[in-house]
């Protein structure tokens, strides 16, 4: 059975799904967060709660990619400590699907996104205020390693994103912004930043499966689908990994707050 026909969608629709798709790709390997687009294309072209079993699948091709692009820069401290955390947001997210709808969820993480973006804008203007970074003409650095995740507020935090982001990426997918605010919150360079978030998301994303599929968010047809969307992630994934060699540590967060908060207003204004 053709996959437009089965949607009901048009060959538009199908188009705004495929260049969703390659946003897909190429925020996992270049601006994270910025699949917050993609989630709101997929859920105006698609009904809200059946997109987010559809883009499941896809996101996940993403992280492979990513992972496969920066697995040699993941700093698993951080990733241990943020896992218990975001287990109890992905229950407590599972719970809210049963009774939620489509609304309520898009005006709950609409709202923690553009808080989120808030908090972090704060939190490094006064950062850079107490001590400037190096000058023009210095050499950036590179390390994977974060300032500070350690600290009993370190911990604090991480705990308190966690499981925002569990809660966000259960009922909407949408917890690659949060996840960033805490990870450029917490001083990650880009490529610790994107080898860091990679691993997360394969994990968090692929055992949200099971869940996704007891609610009914994956079935036969969604995959169907996502079989027809997934070859378009590939582009996307190597367009970023091109582009984010050529962006520079303050453009690079001032991208990925900005994407917090399009993808946040976006849910809120829908």
């Amino acid at each position: 059975m053709n996959t437009m026909t089965l949607w009901h969608i048009t060959h538009w629709e199908f188009a705004a799904l495929a260049a969703a798709a390659v946003l897909v790709g190429f925020s996992k390997t270049a601006v994270s967060g910025a699949n917050t687009v993609s989630l709101a294309i997929f859920a105006a072209v698609l009904p809200a709660r059946e997109s987010t079993g559809v883009l499941l699948p896809i996101l996940i091709a993403g992280d492979v990619l990513a992972v496969l692009t920066y697995r040699r820069h993941a700093h698993w401290p951080t990733l241990w400590r943020l896992f218990p955390a975001v287990a109890v947001g992905v229950v407590v997210g599972t719970v809210f699907l049963v009774w939620a709808d489509d609304e309520v969820v898009r005006t709950s993480i609409g709202a923690i996104l553009l808080l989120m973006a808030g908090v972090t804008v704060w939190r490094r203007r006064r950062a850079e205020a107490e001590a400037k970074r190096e000058e023009e003409g210095e050499e950036e650095r590179e390390e994977d390693e974060p300032e500070a995740v350690s600290t009993r507020a370190g911990q604090l935090k991480a705990r308190s994103y966690g499981v925002l982001g569990g809660f966000t990426t259960m009922v909407a997918n949408a917890g690659g912004p949060v996840m960033s605010m805490y990870l450029l919150s917490a001083g990650f360079r880009k490529l610790g930043f994107l080898g860091t978030s990679a691993f997360f998301f394969l994990i968090v994303n692929v055992s949200k499966v099971p869940f996704s599929a007891g609610l009914g968010l994956i079935d036969g047809h969604s995959l169907l689908l996502d079989a027809a969307l997934v070859l378009f992630v590939v582009p996307g994934a190597f367009l970023g990994k091109w582009a984010v060699s050529r962006i520079n540590q303050r453009l690079f967060e001032q991208l990925v707050i900005a994407a917090t908060v399009v993808g946040g207003a976006q849910l809120l204004l829908r």
